[in-house]
C-alpha cells in the first residue's frame, strides 16, 4: 500500500530498551478534497531513509499495516494500530514534467500528401 502527499513533520529518530530499538516520524498531509495528516512510522535502519527529506517536500511512502494486542494490568484486552514505511521517494520529478519527452513544435512535422479525396469520410458513423 501507499501515502502519497506533502511533508508535513519530520520526527528525530528515538531509541528505546536497551536493545536500541529506534524509531522515526513523519507526517504526510494528504492533497484530496479532505486532507488528512497521516503519521507514518520507520523502524530500526529504515530511519535513515528519512535523512535526506524535508518538510514541503511531495513523497510516496510504501507502507504496511501493523496491528498488535496488549492486555493492561487490569486485564483489559486493548488493540493498537500502527502505520509502517519501508520505502520513501520524492515526487517533483514527476510533477514537474522532467521525466515526459519533449514535444517537438507543430512546425516539424510535414503535412500529409498522399491523401485521397475518396478517403476522407471513410467512419462508418
Amino acid at each position: 500500500m501507499e501515502v502519497q502527499g506533502r511533508i508535513k513533520m519530520v520526527g528525530e529518530t528515538q531509541t528505546f530498551g536497551s536493545n536500541g530499538f529506534r524509531k522515526r516520524e513523519i507526517v504526510v498531509t494528504t492533497e484530496e478534497q479532505y486532507p488528512q495528516h497521516i503519521m507514518v512510522e520507520f523502524v530500526q535502519d529504515k530511519t535513515d531513509l528519512l535523512n535526506s527529506y524535508q518538510v514541503g517536500q511531495q513523497v510516496k511512502i510504501s507502507i504496511n499495516l501493523r496491528g498488535r494486542e496488549w492486555v493492561n494490568p487490569q486485564g483489559e484486552t486493548k488493540y493498537f494500530n500502527s502505520i509502517q514505511g519501508w520505502r520513501i521517494e520524492a515526487l517533483q520529478a514527476e510533477a514537474s514534467g522532467e521525466n515526459l519527452p519533449p514535444v517537438p513544435p507543430a512546425d516539424a512535422f510535414e503535412p500529409a500528401g498522399d491523401l485521397k479525396e475518396d478517403d476522407h469520410d471513410d467512419l462508418p458513423f
